[in-house]
């Protein structure tokens, strides 16, 4: 017993050692600490709502208890297809439109030698990251206005009408998504920019010596390189699958394109603060915050298991 104790003093020591140590950069962190676990942790608590008749004047606690009511009600509404399948529908376009052109456009990048363009070519792909959800939406309305937008004038001095494709259910999901590439594949370039320019010099010294060609460079260098940033990047994406950005989606849609514009989250907005069914609207965010981890979880299992590379 006194041998244990006399072995566990001194790993102790060290810890509380360890701690002193480095007490200036937990100080540092810990406001960052204190903040996540305020707005992110402590309001964790209201999910209980989903699994009560919820009442402001009665409080959470207070409100009486109402199990799987909810959810129940959700998945037997005639929203509950419409909304899966537009959010599945558009966060995969997304996915298979936006996750491959950072790659692109990064090993794009890194194959320039003219400094000057290659600043100028990176600038002006940045920029539009900077443009809020707001006026990109104003601005997407007024570029595709059958009759005053900028296209439909273009495409008049050639003799042809430009729909109204803001009307159009089937054009949303492109709208969203290629608007959606258009401003942020530039800023998400960023990272895999920074991974090729960690890549040792002296491989690309010695495949040039071996004749080995720009593609060939590319294809041996520079995605491998790429391979373990573009699986943690997957991975990451998946996890937010149902999470479709809501305030880009509520401001493109109207009564004409709603019936492929109706995700989970607008539908959230409208139960909970137009409709004020917050138990509702609380059971259907948390169903599709299950749904996103399941993914994130599975995702990442496939991924340790086929090529050693995962987030835990």
């Amino acid at each position: 017993m006194r041998g244990s104790q006399a072995t566990a003093k001194p790993g102790r020591r060290s810890f509380w050692q360890e701690i002193n140590r480095c007490k200036a950069l937990y100080l540092l962190m810990l406001p960052s600490l204190v903040l996540f676990l305020i707005f992110t942790y402590v309001p964790m608590y209201g999910v209980i709502i989903a699994f009560k008749d919820f009442t402001p004047s009665e409080g959470i606690m207070g409100s009486a208890w109402a199990g799987l009511k909810y959810f129940r009600q959700y998945f037997n509404s005639y929203q509950f297809w419409p909304t899966i399948k537009n959010t599945i529908v558009i966060s995969l376009y997304t996915v298979a439109v936006t996750f491959p052109l950072p790659v692109v456009l990064a090993l794009m990048c890194h194959q320039m030698k003219a400094k000057r363009f290659k600043k100028f070519f990176q600038v002006s792909t940045y920029l539009p990251h900077f443009i809020s959800t707001v006026v990109m939406c104003g601005m997407i309305i007024l570029f595709l206005s059958p009759s005053s937008g900028v296209i439909a004038k273009i495409l008049s001095l050639v003799g042809i009408k430009l729909p109204n494709l803001m009307g159009m259910p089937k054009a949303f999901p492109s709208i969203y998504v290629w608007t959606e590439a258009w401003q942020h594949v530039g800023w998400d370039s960023i990272l895999y920019i920074a991974t090729l320019s960690a890549v040792d010099p002296t491989l690309y010294e010695a495949a040039t010596i071996d004749g080995a060609s720009k593609w060939h460079r590319m294809i041996h260098i520079d995605i491998p390189a790429l391979a373990p940033t573009a699986i943690i990047m997957f991975i990451l994406r998946m996890g937010n699958i149902m999470s479709v950005g809501f305030e880009k989606v509520y401001l493109l849609q109207n009564t004409l394109n709603n019936s492929s514009s109706e995700i989970i989250s607008t539908y959230v907005y409208k139960m909970g603060l137009i409709s004020n069914q917050y138990s509702l609207s609380s059971a259907i965010g948390l169903f599709n915050n299950l749904i996103n981890l399941t993914l994130l979880l599975l995702v990442n299992w496939l991924s340790k298991k086929m090529s050693d590379t995962s987030l835990i």
